[in-house]
């Protein structure tokens, strides 16, 4: 099975993340390591990893209450 390799800047719309937070987080261990496209500087990441952390991030949110909305009745009294 085929897999896209992703540059930086695809890697920083789909995360949200900035640049040096990337690196960061490579360097801590918790985020896909880029590898070099071409033996020069140019880096990649392949998709799966990419998209495999971010499900890895969702998953493991707090969950969020439910707050349940309030309607207005017929005399505009919330209830």
């Amino acid at each position: 099975m085929a897999n896209a390799i992703l540059r930086l800047p695809e890697v920083i719309r789909r995360t949200g993340l900035r640049r040096t937070s990337i690196y960061s987080r490579i360097a801590a261990g918790g985020f896909p390591r880029g590898f070099t496209l071409g033996g020069g500087t140019a880096r990649g990441w392949l998709e799966v990893e990419v998209e495999d952390w971010i499900s890895a991030q969702a998953a493991s949110r707090e969950p969020q209450p439910h707050t349940v909305a309030l309607r207005r009745n017929s005399s505009g009294v919330r209830g």
